[in-house]
């Protein structure tokens, strides 16, 4: 079980709509189109159509599965003495004093430029359980950063 927000879970299930309509047409098209083209044994388009249908049938059953499996955490569920998975965590980088907002959310919903990282990310495990001003220590490719945990909520 994964838990997402409801813009993350709704998206998903767009994007698996899309896919199942109109990303199975746009492949039985490509199909149709290098099938005309004559002998298959031979026919590079024919076999980069089969290459891409079977890459999007993969995905939609990956996506199935993960919407299957998806919950929808309520804000009332969400405990805020510690950074947990939808909470928001400002934080102050100890080395450099600069303050950050992330919010922790699964892998399928992490995107950087809106301060969301997964909870599986070297980040995310660093700042997970953690109370407010304790020292989260983050294993990051450069070296270990320490940042400071200075307020936990859902709306920072």
């Amino acid at each position: 079980m994964t838990y997402y927000t409801e813009e993350g879970l709704e998206r998903m299930k767009k994007e698996l709509s899309w896919l199942k309509s109109e990303g199975r047409i746009r492949v039985a098209n490509d199909l149709a189109e290098a099938h005309k083209k004559g002998d298959l044994s031979e026919n590079a388009e024919y076999d980069a159509a089969r290459d891409a249908q079977g890459l999007l049938e993969a995905k939609i059953a990956a996506l199935e599965t993960l919407v299957a499996n998806a919950r929808v955490l309520k804000e009332s569920e969400i405990d805020l003495s510690r950074v947990s998975i939808l909470t928001k965590t400002r934080v102050r980088n100890k080395k450099t004093g600069t303050e950050s907002i992330f919010m922790l959310v699964s892998q399928g919903e992490a995107d950087l430029k809106q301060g969301k990282i997964s909870v599986e990310s070297p980040m995310g495990k660093g700042l997970l359980g953690k109370k407010v001003s304790e020292i989260a220590q983050v294993d990051t490719p450069s070296g270990i950063i320490e940042l400071e945990i200075l307020k936990i909520g859902l709306d920072l």
